[in-house]
């Protein structure tokens, strides 16, 4: 695949500057860039790679740079560069799965596909599911019974959605709910343990333009559907649970977890390895730092980091007080 930077230009919005006409086949790091890609270079920190790197020709440089001092044949400038690596690398993109159901895939008959979809290898799909236009599942996605996939999803290799939720109970009070109920104060006494399975009878709906990584998996809800509503954005290895509802544009990052029946607002950044307890609520525009656990409803706006989460600048004055109480770090040798 072969741009122009003319063509490139326009796709992101700003002037050529050079050469418009220069041909790149590609993006690359400007340490490795060879003559015919487009180096990455939008950094003041990157200069004496590209004075070094005789054989970059064609480059996206930082706003204010000389592109001729630089030995450049052909430049552009972006004002943001991380939104710029999102159109750029839309440019060079190649589909990894081809439009089509693949004749290796388990599509049943009572499945309702829309046009222009792109089922790859071992795709399983239940009956009653519905998938929406422009939809992608790339191999080894698993799509249970009546779940509903609107229109221009991703779902990365080995996406589950739809199995049933982890939802058991005990014939008398479990030792968990025995354990809040009396605040642990109580010792535990033997009990029937026997677990009975609530069944998962609600399914799942993905909204628009969701997508979902690899290995990771949206529960089916109890008796109403789990919900994750348009734009949102689910990373590998995600555990939503079930009768979760997660709203729009939301970003779950990687080995997240959501409890089930917890609700989740707008626009709101999960950061990796954290969680959310179960029938919790975390409102709109929260940011749940990496690692943290959330253990009670966040309300709307908020920053919040540790265990259990609490909003970043009380997290931050924790950490010193205890840095403080440590003498500034671990002893290596107590003794």
């Amino acid at each position: 695949m072969t741009r122009t930077i003319a063509e490139i230009a326009q796709a992101l919005g700003v002037e050529a500057i050079g050469d418009a006409g220069f041909i790149v086949t590609g993006l690359s790091d400007p340490q490795l860039a060879k003559s015919d890609e487009l180096a990455l270079a939008m950094s003041p920190r990157f200069e004496q790679v590209l004075i070094q790197n005789d054989q970059i020709k064609a480059a996206v440089i930082w706003d204010g740079a000389d592109w001729q001092a630089l030995g450049l044949e052909a430049a552009l400038t972006v004002p943001r560069a991380r939104l710029a690596m999102a159109q750029l690398t839309t440019c060079f993109a190649v589909p990894q799965v081809h439009q089509g159901i693949h004749p290796l895939a388990d599509v049943s008959a009572k499945a309702e596909i829309a046009s222009n979809v792109a089922i790859g290898a071992f795709v399983s799909i239940a009956e009653g599911a519905v998938i929406g236009a422009n939809t992608v599942l790339h191999p080894g996605v698993r799509i249970g019974a009546g779940v509903h996939i609107g229109e221009n999803v991703i779902c990365q290799p080995n996406v589950v959605i739809g199995a049933d939720g982890f939802s058991f109970v005990t014939q008398t009070p479990s030792h968990p709910e025995t354990g809040r109920k009396t605040l642990g104060r109580m010792a535990f006494q033997p009990m029937d343990g026997t677990l009975h399975k609530i069944h998962s009878l609600g399914s799942v709906i993905i909204g628009d333009d969701v997508e979902i990584g690899a290995n990771s998996t949206v529960d089916a809800g109890t008796v109403r559907p789990t919900l994750v509503a348009a734009g949102t954005k689910i990373d590998n290895l995600v555990q939503v649970g079930h009768n979760v509802q997660i709203g729009r544009d939301c970003v779950l990052c990687a080995q997240a977890a959501v409890g089930g029946s917890a609700m989740i607002g707008d626009r709101v950044v999960l950061g990796g390895k954290s969680g959310v307890g179960d029938n919790l609520t975390v409102g709109s525009d929260v940011v749940v730092g990496g690692a943290a656990a959330v253990l009670s409803d966040i309300p709307d706006g908020r920053f919040v980091m540790g265990y259990p989460a609490i909003p970043l600048t009380e997290h931050r004055a924790q950490q010193r007080a205890l840095k403080r109480s440590t003498k500034g770090g671990f002893q290596t040798n107590p003794e």
